[in-house]
């Protein structure tokens, strides 16, 4: 915690004033989610959880992690127009996970038939820590990049607000004006915008493609709302939908219920659970289509943690992004120790490691959505279980992050005011549009900051673990 609220924390009284105060502010802001009780209603709702103070971010990783989100973007860009590359790094991983497997044959059907699709938009979210390692000196390191229905673009957007009127009824008036100002919802609708122009029919809508269940609603609402500013119909539907309603005609245009649609946005579709047959051909359906899929299937792909491990190796970077050497470096300097499990002497030493000192690794599975990790006995317990197995290598091992925890108290509904030990992680959202070979967007969009209690180790906020936070940079 930064130093300046180190007064703060341990002043009982003025906490409990503060915490009142945040509350009310978030509610007023818009830091909203509907309830567990109730997720698809929003008669009855409440704040999304978020910390009481803003948490100390070192102010160089935060500049470095934005620095990179135009040559992480042009990198994901790279490796989903690149086949053979998916094609050999997924190989051993579709062997053994269904999902991922399932994906890739979609993917290859729709390039045997032919991209209808010309216009192509990435929104994506690369997360960090900060690695105080054994010198102490804090480095920033990836954990993921996720292209696939990154959130809380919408509600970090007004949980600045919330953090600076806190700082403010604690006597902090000049650490308030200090908070970045930041709106990805902005950015991201930027995005959004930019594809449904290129896509070229003012008649076109927008589809969100969302869940069943829509307790996240609120922080999808602030990036619709900026599109309905720019007079842009958008319109939400769910895999059922398009199985009941979509149809695509002769030249491949995506129609749901008469109305033609220019870009699918998923924030839907990234865990195997969601998936039952009709839904697959959904998928399939929306893939072959000429809409502008975001991500597209290759994009999906290219976010896995087998790609993402892959990525590290030495000479990967320079084969996909040539002529590119100082993006690369910057890439290269995020990177935390990753390694494959796949089968061979490689794998087996991994394996053989992880086993003998759990603590040192995550062991990661080629899932979205949080909470899939494994760390510490159970980390043991599995890898001992499927060491001799191909199984192995539907995971990817990667060195433990071991952040500085800082002292903050995590406000969620119904639950009473404590300060906990707390670790953050940096999410940075970056947006791009190509359009047949040429980038036409390519941006960094605004970033998102969340923490959690260090009893913890995954989990984000959707998950019910983590909570929002904004940067006090450091």
């Amino acid at each position: 915690m930064a130093a300046a609220w180190q007064d703060v924390v341990r002043d009982a009284e003025a906490v409990r004033e503060a915490a009142a105060v945040a509350v009310d502010a978030a509610l007023l802001a818009g830091v909203l989610m509907r309830t567990g009780e109730q997720p698809n209603a929003s008669d009855v709702v409440n704040y999304a959880p978020f910390t009481l103070l803003p948490s100390a971010v070192p102010r160089d990783l935060f500049e470095q992690a934005y620095a990179v989100q135009q040559d992480f973007n042009l990198l994901v860009d790279a490796v989903s127009q690149n086949r053979e590359f998916l094609e050999q790094t997924l190989a051993s991983t579709i062997k053994v996970d269904d999902f991922t497997a399932r994906l890739f044959r979609i993917y290859k059907q729709v390039l045997e038939e032919g991209l209808a699709q010309t216009v192509v938009l990435g929104i994506n979210r690369s997360d960090y820590m900060f690695d105080c390692g054994l010198e102490g000196t804090a480095a920033l390191r990836q954990i993921e990049i996720n292209t696939i229905a990154a959130s809380f673009g919408g509600l970090t957007s007004r949980t600045a607000d919330v953090h600076r009127l806190v700082l403010k009824v604690l006597g902090k008036s000049e650490e308030a004006s200090q908070l970045l100002p930041n709106n990805p919802a902005k950015g991201l609708a930027l995005g959004i915008a930019k594809a449904w122009e290129l896509y070229g029919s003012q008649r076109a809508v927008v589809m969100f493609l969302v869940e069943e269940v829509q307790r996240n609603i609120f922080d999808q609402r602030c990036v619709e709302n900026e599109l309905w500013n720019r007079n842009i119909r958008v319109v939400r539907k769910r895999f059922r939908d398009v199985f009941e309603q979509g149809s695509l005609d002769a030249s491949r245009r995506l129609y749901m219920d008469g109305q033609e649609v220019a870009v699918v946005y998923y924030r839907e579709g990234y865990v195997p659970q969601v998936y039952d047959e009709q839904n697959w051909e959904a998928r399939l359906l929306l893939e072959r289509s000429r809409a502008v899929k975001c991500p597209d299937i290759a994009t999906q792909l290219a976010g896995t943690k087998k790609v993402q491990q892959e990525l590290s190796r030495q000479g990967t970077l320079e084969k996909l992004l040539p002529g590119h050497p100082e993006a690369i470096a910057r890439i290269r300097a995020t990177f935390a120790g990753l390694y494959s499990l796949d089968e061979g002497e490689e794998g087996d030493r991994m394996a053989a490691t992880a086993i003998a000192d759990p603590d040192r690794f995550v062991l990661k599975p080629q899932r979205e959505g949080g909470g899939n990790n494994l760390y510490g006995e159970e980390l043991r317990e599995v890898l001992e279980k499927i060491k001799d197995s191909p199984e192995r290598t539907s995971y990817i091992l990667m060195d433990k992050i071991k952040p500085q925890p800082a002292l903050n108290y995590l406000l969620r509904a119904h639950s009473p005011l404590q300060v906990s030990e707390c670790i953050s992680e940096l999410g940075i959202f970056g947006v791009y549009v190509r359009q047949g070979r040429e980038l036409v967007l390519n941006q960094a969009a605004g970033h998102l900051l969340r923490t959690k209690a260090i009893e913890h180790a995954d989990g984000g906020v959707a998950a019910g673990v983590a909570v929002l936070d904004t940067p006090y940079l450091v």
